[in-house]
């Protein structure tokens, strides 16, 4: 019975991660004693779970309906494991969190930087990209964007205060073109375009005033998929960036960027920390959730 336990926490590792060598290096073996693991299993069990090419690793129709049926058992007893950390003296534990790069530069690093010296037994390991993800199905303890980004069913806490775009340019980009004056304006622009992995297209930017909505699909010559590469273009005169507000304010200040239809660029409600209703949690989630929530709402 044991061994079937650990053949099975290998299973689910493998059609997880699909792939051997992730789940490999997760669970601390090499890729050639689980792919024996695995093989024991399936011969032991007369049924083909999972399908191996050269390239990638799926589940079968017997594997899925095991992961459907297994997963979340497994998932109860590590829940119910982790849970008895906050039985010990010292809160300990490890923190899985998926973010955005803004997100972790705007929220989350001030509070780390306060958090983690006061609890040494407790690790945090960050995932930043601008992707959104499944936090359960990738086993993530937390998840930080911005509220309209929160999935249904989950428990937010908000961790950030309000948020804005801003619409910026160069004072050298202005010397050859005139301001807008109304977002349409922006499409005879030079607009340097945004493209997020998850929507797949050029996000077009959102603009809102006194109760009326505008999105725009600006063109230009220049596509990133990062807001900070974004800024360094605008501020080499490369054409308007649609950022945060955070980002912008001090090359504001600095007059180094120009803000441009600033009426039309709505406050929209800022970074929350979300998670799956769980029945328990340890008392290193409770003190990071609490530690992270913004208190600055009257």
């Amino acid at each position: 019975m044991r061994k079937d336990l650990h053949d099975l926490v290998a299973f689910l590792a493998v059609a997880r991660e699909g792939s051997f060598t992730r789940a490999a290096a997760k669970l601390d073996t090499t890729q050639s004693a689980l792919s024996h693991t695995i093989r024991k299993l399936e011969a032991r069990l007369g049924v083909r779970l999972l399908a191996r090419t050269t390239r990638s690793v799926s589940t079968t129709e017997a594997g899925q309906r095991l992961v459907t049926r297994i997963g979340p058992m497994f998932d109860d007893i590590e829940t119910e494991l982790t849970g008895l950390s906050s039985f010990r003296e010292k809160p300990a534990g490890a923190i899985r969190i998926s973010t955005s790069v803004h997100a972790v530069e705007a929220v989350l690093q001030p509070m780390l930087a306060t958090f983690l010296p006061l609890y040494p037994d407790i690790q945090v390991e960050v995932s930043a990209n601008n992707e959104l993800v499944d936090i359960v199905a990738e086993r993530y303890d937390f998840g930080i964007r911005l509220g309209e980004q929160v999935g249904n069913g989950m428990i937010a806490v908000r961790v950030g205060p309000d948020f804005r775009m801003m619409v910026v340019a160069a004072p050298s980009y202005f010397d050859d073109h005139p301001r807008p004056a109304m977002p349409q304006d922006l499409t005879a622009h030079n607009c340097i375009n945004i493209r997020l992995p998850t929507y797949g297209t050029l996000f077009p930017w959102e603009f809102e005033k006194d109760g009326r909505e505008i999105k725009v699909r600006v063109d230009g010559q220049l596509t990133l998929n990062s807001t900070a590469h974004i800024l360094r273009a605008a501020l080499d005169g490369l054409g308007l960036a649609w950022v945060p507000e955070d980002m912008a304010a001090a090359h504001i200040e600095a007059g180094e960027l120009v803000p441009v239809l600033e009426d039309w660029c709505t406050p929209f409600p800022g970074y929350h920390l979300y998670y799956p209703n769980r029945r328990h949690t340890s008392s290193a989630l409770t003190l990071f959730v609490d530690a992270l929530r913004y208190r600055g709402l009257a």
